[in-house]
């Protein structure tokens, strides 16, 4: 599996946009600090939906109160918090949603 890092986003920005990578290595950072203080900030939900691209949001879960532990089998209290979950836009989706080449032997 292939990783990309926020390095390799800056630089695929900057040959998008013909500039140096210094500089939209700023962009890129100020962009991913911005999304992250506005999850972290959620009270308790929040829905940051970008077109063409897909929709981030921060979700409450409900508490548990008869979950397990696996390893002992206690039953333990889990109490409601708060998780991301992103839904694919329809440009994206449909990108994926092409099939694969067949793999050769």
């Amino acid at each position: 599996m292939e990783t990309v890092t926020k390095k390799d986003v800056a630089k695929r920005t900057a040959k998008e946009l013909n500039e140096k990578i210094y500089t939209t290595e700023r962009f890129v950072d100020a962009i991913f600090k911005v999304l992250r203080e506005i999850l972290a900030e959620a009270n308790p939900e929040v829905r940051i939906e970008i077109r063409d691209f897909g929709v981030f949001e921060v979700k409450k879960t409900k508490p548990k109160p008869k979950a397990r532990n696996p390893r002992s089998g206690e039953i333990i209290y889990v109490p409601a918090r708060r998780k991301t979950h992103f839904k694919a836009g329809k440009l994206l989706k449909d990108v994926l949603k092409t099939p694969l080449p067949a793999e050769e032997e």
